[in-house]
């Protein structure tokens, strides 16, 4: 088999990207990118203002970048809230039922830790802007399981209640666990 036969033979294994919002089962990337989709939503449901999504540089990837107030910390500290904004830098680990790494949790080890810190160093590297704001780390899970309806595309709920949950073709996605400062340098 000559070199040209096998780039024909790899190139017809590739699959076109999977639609998301397809009533089949969405691969690795579709799933991340679904979960994504509902976490960004849940943060600006928050108040949140999405800055960055699947920002990529050498080091790595950020799945979310936001910037909002975090009015718990700035509480404890005495400092008033509507000075400093809070710029996250979140990591979304998308599972279906059965994973092997506590839903996510396990994969946001110490490299990867160093890869997005890496990451978000470069990312302010190119927004001076933000510098003062003060930045965390944050980690959300999302759960993906088999659903009997069938959703042509993501319905988000309005009601804060169910906000933590979409459907998507025959899943339904639910928002775990968002984890605040999830890690530090």
């Amino acid at each position: 088999m000559g070199s040209d036969d096998s780039s024909q033979l790899n190139s017809s294994r590739k699959r076109a990207p999977a639609d998301p919002n397809s009533s089949q089962s969405p691969n690795s990337r579709a799933l991340g990118t679904l979960g994504e989709n509902l976490v960004a939503e849940w943060l600006q449901q928050q108040g949140w203002e999405i800055l960055h999504r699947q920002y990529h540089c050498r080091w790595g990837e950020i799945d979310i970048i936001a910037l909002g107030r975090d009015e718990a910390s700035y509480q404890n500290r005495g400092i008033p809230h509507h000075q400093f904004p809070t710029l996250a830098f979140v990591e979304v680990k998308t599972r279906r039922r059965g994973n092997w790494d506590l839903g996510g949790m396990l994969a946001v080890s110490a490299a990867k830790q160093a890869k997005l810190w890496q990451t978000a160093e470069i990312f302010l590297s190119t927004r001076p802007d933000l510098a003062n704001n003060s930045c965390r780390f944050d980690v959300a899970l999302v759960r993906c399981e088999p659903s009997r309806q069938n959703i042509k595309q993501i319905l988000l709920p309005l009601t804060a209640a169910n906000s933590k949950s979409a459907l998507t073709g025959n899943y339904r996605l639910t928002l775990q666990e968002y984890i605040r400062a999830a890690f530090s340098n």
